[in-house]
């Protein structure tokens, strides 16, 4: 691999050696610069670049553990079958989060939500985002790749029209599980809003019964002479039945202030 090693540039050599390097496509005269960067779904998101060199008649994948150039088969078509199984294992890991977002989805409508709702709703938001993201510039890159190739008769145009596809169409249902999770949030967050209303609402009912009533109390329990009730032998119960009566009152006057607001 000498010889290629001496046409590529210096710059190129450190670009092939960049793990995270994001999807390109360069031309050069003797060859071609295509890095593909694909989201690798495990327990979490990881992406990986795969690098390739591309010259006229053979094509190289390059390394970077053994930091050297494999040569492929088939010219273009090795390309196109390496990028494809990568594609094709995405597509099927990509359905985990399908599924996670309609099990969300479920449990949200059937109000059996648990507390860890909002920490699991954004790992997944955050995950899908940066699936959607890497694979925008990696659709870009693939299409670039396409236009640049398409010209030459032997290039399996067809081939890497189907990866294309396969990027685009993961790429929208991306955006698809993200405009869910938005929604679902904006559904969690009026939900949780009117819990908390509802508990405004009894807290307000109580605070305007118990009002009057610590007002007698508090009358009550002056230290001064002279007050109503207190030289009877039933002054307690006349200050009790008053208090009761004050907060019957009470009510009654909320709740009819509460219809005249929802009318």
């Amino acid at each position: 691999m000498r010889n290629l090693r001496e046409i590529i540039d210096p710059l190129h050599i450190e670009d092939l050696r960049n793990e995270l390097h994001p999807s390109i496509f360069d031309i050069n005269e003797l060859y071609d610069l295509l890095i593909i960067r694909i989201p690798m779904i495990t327990d979490e998101v990881n992406a990986h670049s795969f690098a390739f060199i591309i010259t006229h008649e053979e094509s190289y994948i390059y390394d970077k553990e053994k930091q050297e150039f494999e040569e492929l088969e088939n010219h273009l078509l090795g390309v196109y079958f390496f990028i494809n199984k990568k594609i094709d294992r995405l597509l099927k890991s990509f359905i985990k989060y399908q599924e996670m977002v309609s099990d969300m989805e479920e449990s949200l409508y059937a109000n059996n939500t648990d507390d860890n709702f909002l920490n699991n709703w954004l790992s997944v938001k955050l995950e899908v985002l940066r699936i959607e993201r890497i694979l925008v510039r990696t659709a870009d890159t693939v299409s670039e790749f396409i236009k640049s190739h398409k010209k030459h008769e032997s290039f399996p145009e067809n081939s890497y029209e189907d990866i294309y596809e396969h990027i685009e169409r993961t790429s929208r249902s991306a955006l698809l599980q993200l405009s869910k999770l938005d929604y679902l949030y904006s559904f969690y967050n009026a939900k949780s809003n009117d819990k908390m209303n509802k508990m405004i609402y009894i807290l307000t009912i109580i605070s305007a019964i118990f009002l009057p009533l610590n007002l007698v109390v508090g009358f009550f329990g002056m230290n001064t002479s002279g007050l109503p009730f207190a030289g009877g032998v039933n002054g307690t119960y006349f200050a009790v039945s008053l208090m009761l009566t004050l907060g019957v009152i009470t009510y009654i006057a909320v709740q009819s202030w509460r219809k005249k607001i929802e009318k």
